[in-house]
């Protein structure tokens, strides 16, 4: 048989028609095999086909023969990701405010390559997600890359910050100046990334969402505030944070009824410490970043919680209370 002009790639070429053509449910031919293998220019004979089969399962393609008939059919059995697995990933991709409708798209599109082309349109029919605002800087990957980086070399960053204005342009906050921080983790909080930081100037933690970042550059200079760095708990910050609204962080205890010991648990762990105050309520003690999206959260669960201590966040609560009637008068 004539050697075809791409008989170098043969393992190569064999491996991609049996992880994209074959799966738990599909199947594949002796004579397919070797058809396929003549469209990417690659001659063979049926035996050493039979050794190369061999040889994938020993760089771990596992694959299976099953007589059918008088002939054999051959599959792939395991993948390195199972479509459920996949799918997950797909929904995240998907509900992510900070990865831009096209980078989605490309992100799906190479996991559609880890599984069969039959398994593959499984993910696709989950694309379409109705009305799903995505951000619209294309850099935040980058800017991510950029800050690990930094983090890795111990070395504070540089950047400008932008807002959207009332003619949807961007707009670069405080005139354009560059902020210097001290990068300490990344939180992915309410479907956005967020950069947590030290701010030397005012000697302080913030957080920034970094699809508003632009212009990042690496400085020669180490990170400061080396106590938060080894301190801080990144999924506690985030926990502690509403909408990652920053606030004075206070320990809150709040009257809660029964029926949203879920809504607490779901929100602070299940570490926190209920403790019955009568037949139909329990009070909890929580620390919390006290902020105005903190007490709005606190009146989104109507009369079923309440404020007890301190008495300066109960005096908040009740200035929110005051400013919301205000604001909506007749």
């Amino acid at each position: 048989m004539a050697k075809g002009n791409n008989q170098k790639y043969k393992l190569y070429y064999l491996a991609k028609i049996m992880m994209e053509e074959t799966d738990e449910d599909h199947f594949i031919t002796m004579p397919e095999i070797l058809k396929k293998l003549e469209g990417y220019e690659v001659s063979a004979e049926r035996k050493s086909i039979y050794q190369d089969l061999k040889d994938l399962e020993r760089f771990g393609l596992e694959i299976e023969g099953l007589k059918e008939g008088r002939n054999f059919i051959y599959h792939v059995i395991s993948q390195s990701f199972e479509v459920a697995e996949l799918k997950l990933l797909v929904d995240a991709i998907q509900s992510s405010k900070f990865i831009t409708e096209r980078k989605s798209n490309e992100l799906i599109k190479k996991l559609e390559t880890l599984v069969s082309r039959h398994e593959a349109k499984q993910l696709h029919r989950q694309i379409f997600i109705a009305d799903r605002i995505k951000t619209m800087n294309e850099s935040i990957y980058y800017n991510v890359d950029e800050i690990y980086n930094a983090m890795a070399k111990n070395q504070k960053i540089t950047f400008q910050y932008y807002q959207w204005n009332l003619k949807k342009e961007m707009e670069l906050k405080h005139g354009g100046a560059y902020y210097e921080i001290s990068p300490l983790g990344l939180s992915w909080d309410d479907e956005n990334y967020y950069l947590v930081g030290h701010d030397s100037k005012e000697d302080k933690i913030k957080h920034f969402r970094v699809d508003k970042m632009i212009h990042i550059k690496i400085l020669e200079e180490k990170r400061v505030g080396k106590e938060q760095f080894e301190e801080l708990n990144m999924a506690t910050y985030a926990k502690k944070s509403f909408g990652m609204f920053g606030g004075e962080e206070k320990t809150v205890k709040l009257h809660v009824k029964n029926y949203l010991a879920g809504v607490m648990i779901d929100r602070f762990g299940k570490d926190i410490f209920m403790i019955p105050a009568d037949s139909e309520h329990f009070t909890v003690n929580v620390d919390v970043q006290v902020s105005r999206q903190f007490i709005g959260w606190i009146f989104s669960l109507g009369d079923g919680v309440k404020i007890i201590s301190p008495e300066d966040v109960v005096e908040e609560a009740k200035k929110e209370i005051g400013r919301l009637i205000k604001q909506y008068e007749l």
